[in-house]
């Protein structure tokens, strides 16, 4: 018995040890990985700086990629807690494979999907270096990085559209039924004698993305262990969204009806813009603090009702079987 216990400490301290002494190396190729990674999209981020990023709808492209490194850095402890076994089968086939696409598709000049490349390029050096394990202890960061993908045209195209008529619909019936002289044909709005058009920044799918990344960041690293706050949470992105983005284009058809078309585009459309994302911002934390708020007084009320004492079973005076007490 002493022996095997003797055998089982020596065996545990020797893997300890080649664990420790594989740290430095799994690090060193994980840094050359990530160095490597940077030269190869070199290319595609000075197109993406140079057009998408520079659009409202996607100038949140750079925070979702640096969130995501901030993620990775996130899992260092357990990554250090990992036994990592490499798999160079899959991990090659995986990277050439993104590889080629990435070329082909930057030689044609397809910019989404070479930008979406890069996740799987990422999975395959994972997978080349701690295989599966490693995959699986990034597999968030990862995963996170789609949201940095500029859509495509037709799929933004599919979705604005009805949201653009949608949204005239609302904001016309609304002020409509407060007294404004208002009218709706379509996306094209007359207030008064003016006119003006709903454009694809004022469908709020722009702000459905960014909030959409910024509520999974946050469920994520804040929320554990309650699939009912995230649910909710999650499922109250959407609504929230088009909420504030009806104020936004309620306050632009106002200002343009009291203050001027031309006062209301440039500066103030911009502003507006900001608001409507602060604003639903604060609306999913406020969401969150009342989940957080109804969660602590329902745990308060099951942990008082299993406190409170149980009326106790014959405790009144017993009857012989004439009726007289006993």
């Amino acid at each position: 018995m002493l022996a095997d216990s003797m055998k089982s400490e020596s065996m545990a301290s020797a893997t300890t040890s080649v664990r420790a002494e594989g740290r430095p190396v799994r690090t060193f190729l994980l840094g050359a990985m990530a160095g490597a990674f940077v030269v190869a999209y070199i290319p595609t981020y000075i197109k993406l700086a140079s057009g998408p990023w520079q659009t409202e709808q996607e100038g949140h492209g750079p925070l979702i990629m640096l969130a995501a490194a901030w993620l990775a850095w996130q899992q260092r402890g357990r990554l250090a807690r990992t036994a990592l076994k490499a798999a160079p089968f899959a991990g090659w086939i995986v990277l050439i494979a993104s590889l080629l696409v990435m070329a082909v598709t930057r030689s044609q000049d397809i910019l989404m999907i070479e930008t979406a490349t890069q996740i799987p390029v990422l999975l395959g050096c994972l997978l080349l270096i701690g295989g599966w394990p490693l995959a699986r202890v990034f597999a968030f960061p990862l995963a996170f990085l789609i949201f940095s993908v500029p859509p495509p045209n037709w799929i933004l195209d599919a979705l604005t559209v009805p949201l653009k008529a949608w949204v005239s619909d609302v904001v016309t019936n609304v002020l409509y039924a407060l007294g404004y002289p208002i009218a709706q044909n379509g996306v094209m709005i007359m207030i008064g004698s003016y006119e003006l058009m709903v454009k694809d920044a004022c469908s709020g799918m722009n702000s459905i993305f960014a909030l959409s990344a910024i509520g999974i960041f946050y469920v994520h690293e804040f929320v554990h262990n309650n699939w009912i706050r995230t649910s909710i949470l999650m499922l109250s992105i959407i609504p929230i969204t088009i909420l504030a983005n009806l104020f936004r284009v309620v306050a632009l058809v106002l200002g343009s009806y009291y203050f001027g078309v031309d006062n209301v585009e440039g500066l103030f459309h911009d502003l507006t813009g900001i608001a409507l994302f602060v604003f639903a911002l604060v609306l999913f934390f406020l969401l969150d603090s009342v989940l957080i708020g109804a969660g602590y007084l329902i745990r308060r009320v099951i942990a008082a009702s299993q406190r409170a004492p149980r009326p106790a079973r014959g405790g009144g005076a017993g009857l012989d079987g004439e009726g007289r007490a006993a």
